[in-house]
Formats: structure tokens, sequence, C-alpha cells
């Protein structure tokens, strides 16, 4: 019975893939930040909840002694997103996001490496379209997720006199609870932002809310996510990169073709920003 960790998976897209493994058989071991959480997945068949913040060294330190000796997959899915213009973004934002989604991301996969080079273990990140295609007032996440691709090509290779694969998964807009509440965070982003900024870039968050609504009938299940990730768990020859949804494939079809100044007029115009 193989062995699984999860990072994130409190809700969402880590909780989908936790309890597709563990449906599959697999032994899932659940990172979670918050005790509640922890106590509800406890529960859960196949499921064995961690307490992990991916910012926090003491957790990390403490994996030695919280998971199995044998990690035959790592899933790093621990992430979150931050709204903004750049220009309003405070270098506090940008240590937290980059800390969370990159820096948090290294750390996990370091503590766990000697165990997924002994039974030669897969990796995969839970990335987004947004790293390869850039969406207005979503930079400070989208470079997030650019530097996270980053770290994964050259791991990619690092890795390969092990034998130890390395995946991506790219989802586009996912029906997750996160994506449920982006209407509240839109609103915690403009109380934020000082008065001056609000004004500069009050079409911008109207074109944000617009898009939002667009893409809210074209948003993937979660469990479409797991399914990939599952695929890049046990496929003979696991690809690099697995694009996830219609919406996320249509993103990098169109930037595959266009050139930039075309690419960045229809982004301006889908943003309601010509």
């Amino acid at each position: 019975m193989p062995t699984a960790f999860v990072t994130g998976a409190r809700r969402g897209i880590g909780l989908a893939i936790a309890r597709r493994l563990a449906a599959a058989g697999w032994t899932v071991h659940a990172g979670v930040r918050d005790r509640s959480s922890f106590e509800r997945l406890s529960i859960e068949d196949g499921i064995h909840p961690v307490m992990l913040d991916v910012t926090d060294e003491s957790h990390i330190e403490a994996l030695a002694d919280a998971l199995p000796a044998r990690i035959d997959a790592l899933v790093n899915n621990a992430g979150f997103g931050l709204l903004g213009p750049v220009e309003a973004l405070t270098t506090s934002d940008l240590r937290r996001q980059f800390d969370v989604n990159l820096i948090g991301q290294v750390a996990v996969t370091q503590a766990l490496l000697p165990r997924l080079r002994e039974c030669g273990g897969r990796i995969v990140f839970i990335s987004s379209v947004g790293g390869r295609s850039v969406v207005p007032m979503e930079g400070a996440y989208c470079s997030s997720k650019f530097a996270l691709e980053g770290i994964a090509d050259a791991l990619r290779v690092e890795l390969r006199p092990w034998g130890i694969p390395v995946s991506v998964v790219e989802p586009g807009p996912t029906d997750t609870e996160s994506w449920r509440e982006v209407g509240t965070m839109i609103d915690d982003m403009e109380a934020r932002m000082s008065a001056h900024h609000r004004d500069l870039y009050s079409r911008h968050v109207t074109g944000l809310r617009a898009n939002i609504a667009r893409f809210g009938s074209a948003t993937t299940p979660p469990d479409a996510v797991a399914r990939t990730v599952e695929r890049a768990l046990t496929a003979r020859r696991p690809r690099a990169r697995y694009l996830v949804g219609a919406p996320a494939h249509a993103m990098i079809a169109m930037n595959a073709v266009l050139p930039a100044r075309a690419g960045d007029a229809i982004g301006a115009r889908i943003a309601g920003l010509t």
C-alpha cells in the first residue's frame, strides 16, 4: 500500500486529493494548519492528519517524527492567492505570498527527499494556469506560481539520477471554497488599498469582479484536479505538466499563438481596461 503526504489538505483541492488517494488505497498523511481540521480528518478512513504550517520551521522539523519512514509521493498543494495591483502591494504582502507558495514548498520537499529517494518516490506541485499566464490584479500570486514552476523544472532534472519524477499540475478556475469566497477577498483587497490607489485602480477592480462572474460557470470541480494528481502519481511515464480544465487549456493555447502585444491587448479588454 503506497503512502502519500499532501500539504494544504484542510479543504478544496488538497482535501479532494487526500480523499481520492485514500479511496484508491493509498495511506494518506494530510498536512493541516488548524486543530479543527486535524480532528475532522482524523475520523476519515485512510487519512492521517499532520499539523503543518509550511512557513513554520518547527513544523517542518517535526515531519521527521510525524511521518512514516517510507513516503512514495509528495503532493505540494499548500498555497493561497493574494489580490491587488502590484503598485499597491506591500513588501510584507509579497514576502508572505512567496513564503507560502514557494519557500514553504521547497522546505517540505527538502525535508522529505531522503525518504522519497529511498523508494524512488514522486513529487507533484500544484501550480496554476497563472504559473504560465499572468492575470491582472493577481501579479503576486501568478509570480509565485511562475517561481514554483521554475523550482519544479530544476528539480525534475536534478533528481533524475535517483528516478524521482517531478510533475506540475496547473488547474484553471476551480470550484473551491476559496473561489466562492473571492468576492469577499476583493472587498478585503479594496479595504487594504489607500484611497488614492482605489481611485486609480477602480476600473481594474470592476473588471476583476466581472471576470470572476464570467468564469463562475466554467469552473472545474476539485476532484478533476485530484484525478489528474492521481494520474501523475501512477503513470508509467508521468508528464512534466498537466493542465486541468477547459479555461486553462484555452489560456495556454492563446498565449502560444499570440504575440505578447496582442495578448496584452486582449487581456486588457477582458479586464475592462480599454
